[in-house]
């Protein structure tokens, strides 16, 4: 961790947090881990629902629009095990082989001055996942915590309801809206985060269609265009030019 500012009369400041989302965020959309995962969720439905496939499919699709994770769904309306789940699921995801080191993504984060900004991890996955995600990605020595749809309780809590922000904010220790920063690649989820206060940044791929409202105050191409938008987080000289 980098070393503390102090102001003048010797009282630590309290740094901002950055939150980063982990999936199809960290890593590109093109390693198609949604795909692989998608194709789980469905077997999941098909198999604990007694459902054929297409209706399976349906009612996934259907959950996740409705409540911004399949599983809630499960839970709400069919009493599934969440853990269960989760073994069939996200810890089933054969991601040795999908999920790389990305040495622009270590140098990305290296560059942000953690003295003034904290690293965190805010994810609808359970908390094995997360910690799976940037294990692979050679990236877990930035990040100070992760803050996860916990599978274990009820009622579930994920992003894009506000209780998710909140505990966010209170689990990475940051009072102020004005004072986190977000970067996810769903529209729905920056959305709710910029309607809270915070600095958002929605990451929408080269090939992928741009929303015809934007969700919030930035929309990016890739994680390196953070340096252009939010370059007061960074170390001098390493920030991007607008």
């Amino acid at each position: 961790m980098g070393a503390e500012q102090h102001c003048a009369d010797g009282v630590t400041p309290p740094r901002q947090v950055f939150f980063f989302d982990v999936d199809n965020c960290l890593y590109p959309k093109s390693a198609k881990v949604h795909d692989l995962m998608a194709d789980l969720i469905d077997r999941y439905f098909v198999t604990h629902l007694s459902l054929p496939w297409e209706d399976a499919v349906r009612l996934h699709k259907e959950y996740y629009q409705n409540y911004g994770l399949a599983i809630e769904g499960l839970v709400r309306h069919h009493q599934i095990d969440p853990l269960d789940y989760n073994a069939k699921v996200d810890d089933a995801l054969p991601l040795d082989g999908v999920i790389k080191p990305r040495p622009e993504l270590k140098q990305l984060l290296a560059d942000i001055d953690r003295s003034k900004v904290k690293l965190w991890l805010l994810t609808n996955a359970y908390v094995n996942h997360a910690k799976r995600v940037v294990r692979l990605l050679g990236v877990e020595e930035f990040f100070e915590g992760v803050t996860y749809c916990d599978y274990g309780t009820v009622p579930l809590v994920c992003k894009p309801h506000p209780d998710m922000y909140h505990k966010a904010m209170r689990e990475a220790g940051v009072e102020k809206y004005e004072d986190c920063f977000f970067v996810d690649d769903s529209y729905q989820n920056c959305k709710a985060a910029h309607s809270l206060g915070w600095k958002v940044a929605h990451l929408v791929e080269d090939d992928v269609k741009p929303p015809r409202t934007p969700a919030c105050q930035y929309q990016i191409r890739h994680l390196e265009d953070l340096r252009t938008v939010f370059p007061q987080c960074f170390k001098s000289g390493n920030a991007g030019t607008s």
